[in-house]
This record gives structure tokens, C-alpha cells and sequence, in this order.
């Protein structure tokens, strides 16, 4: 059992504008994201894992902002290095599999941020817990679990063959409409997608977030019928290009915008 000192979960610590996020599940109202209900199958052999989803910001709301979201309003995320042999160069939340000594889905999400960005475990207030998602690929039932960065502490890449970056994105980029879109994959997964400050963020992490905004007080309206090639847009987002249309792995090419309706 892990013997760091750690806030309990209260979700009665959380600021006023993040309270909706801390209080209610995450939610699907347009019915584009299938990250929320994967659950494992009965029976099926899982691992445990959690990520953080750290939030940071002012404490006190912006009475001029949507849902009173302060100017400052962040969250903690990091890319994985693109040398990996798994998850390569994709956007995370810090977070990783559990050990025999944590003591539960907090001290999980919690060990492991500090691993992969140095964070102070002692300045995040938790919250809550969010109901498990599995993830067929590796098997993992994942905690995430909903934290408030109360005193924030430095952060940044602490093993670089792990993760290639740590940032604090912005939360009022992350519900920008020009940002928001949906990527499709060849192999047939369809889900909500973030481009922010240079990354793409996809798959189990914009689930989530996606998730956390449709019931955060935050959100704005955005093109939910604007699908996009996830080859193409992680190519055009690594490299730069902006060409009207990129050739993708396959050798197929396909435009940028404007793909079809699920």
C-alpha cells in the first residue's frame, strides 16, 4: 500500500466553475462518442489502470465567461513519445496501469503523474471518480479520476522515452468550435476530436474531455458532422502541411473536411 499522503476525494472542494464537471457524468447528448460506454465484456480478464484529469485554474469563476470559466482554466496532458511501441505520439492524460502497492484508483492516477511529469501530488485536490472504461486494445479498465490543481507545481517531460511532452491546454481552446471535429479511422472507429496547441487529441482522451465538456456549463456549439480522416488530419498535425488533399497510409486520397455523416 502506497504511504503518500494524499487529499481524500471531495467533489465539495472543487471551484464554482468546475462543479457541473465534478457532479455530473460525463455526457453523449449528440450521440458521437462511443468512448463513454465501453465497458468489458463479463467475464473478460482486465487490468486496472487510472489517468488524471487534472484541471487547473482560477478558484474563483469569471462572471463574464460561459459557465463562469476563468480565463486561466487548464488541463494537464501529455504525448507519448513517438518511439513507443504502443500509443505512439498520441495525446494522454497522465495515467498508467495500477500497482500491488496503490492504494486504490487515486493513488494510481496520482503516482503516476508525478512519474511522468513531476508533478506535486500535494497540491491536487480530487474530486471524483469516473465509472471505469475498458480499452480492448490492451485490456485495461481505466479510473479516470477528476482532480483540481489547487497549488500547482512545475511540470514537464520527465522520461523522454516515454513521453515527447507535457502541456497545460487551455480549456477555453479546447471548446473552441474551429478546434473540435470528428476523426474516422479506416479499421471503422468514429469518435470526437480536439487540434490543440499542435496536437491531436483522439480516441479514449477526447472521450473523455468531449464527455466532461457536454455537462460542464462551457461548452459551445460545434460541427458535429464535420468528420475528418484520422491518417490525414494526424499527418497534416505532425507535419504541417495544408494541402486540400494529403495521401494517407493506405495510399488513398481523401480531403480534410467535410467526409459525411456517420
Amino acid at each position: 500500500m502506497s504511504f503518500h499522503l494524499q487529499r481524500p476525494l471531495n467533489p465539495d472542494a472543487a471551484p464554482e466553475w468546475l462543479s457541473a464537471v465534478t457532479r455530473t457524468l460525463p455526457a453523449d447528448p449528440n450521440r458521437v462518442n462511443p468512448v463513454l460506454n465501453r465497458r468489458s465484456p463479463t467475464g473478460a480478464a482486465v487490468r486496472p489502470a487510472a489517468v488524471l484529469v487534472l484541471f487547473g485554474g482560477s478558484a474563483e469563476s469569471d462572471p463574464l465567461a460561459i459557465g463562469g470559466l476563468p480565463a486561466d482554466a487548464d488541463v494537464l496532458l501529455t504525448q507519448r513519445a513517438s518511439t513507443m511501441r504502443q500509443h505512439s505520439g498520441q495525446v494522454a492524460f497522465p495515467g498508467g496501469a495500477a500497482d500491488p502497492d496503490d492504494d486504490g484508483p487515486v493513488d494510481t492516477a496520482l503516482r503516476e503523474a508525478e512519474e511522468e511529469t513531476s508533478l506535486v501530488r500535494a497540491g491536487v485536490q480530487p474530486l471524483a471518480m469516473l465509472p471505469e472504461i475498458f480499452i480492448p486494445p490492451s485490456g485495461f479498465d481505466v479510473t479516470p479520476v477528476l482532480a483540481y490543481w489547487r497549488d500547482p507545481s512545475p511540470v514537464g517531460v520527465v522520461d523522454a522515452a516515454e513521453a515527447e511532452r507535457v502541456a497545460r491546454v487551455p480549456v477555453r481552446e479546447l471548446i473552441d468550435p474551429d478546434n473540435r471535429f470528428q476523426v474516422r479511422h479506416r479499421a471503422g472507429y468514429q469518435g470526437p476530436a480536439f487540434e490543440v496547441d499542435g496536437m491531436l487529441v483522439w480516441g479514449f482522451t477526447a472521450g473523455v474531455l468531449a464527455g466532461l465538456l457536454a455537462v460542464s456549463g462551457w461548452e459551445l456549439e460545434w460541427d458535429h458532422q464535420d468528420v475528418r480522416d484520422l491518417d490525414v488530419t494526424l499527418t497534416r498535425v505532425a507535419t504541417g502541411v495544408e494541402n486540400d488533399d494529403i495521401t494517407t497510409e493506405s495510399g488513398h486520397h481523401r480531403p480534410l473536411r467535410g467526409m459525411g455523416e456517420r
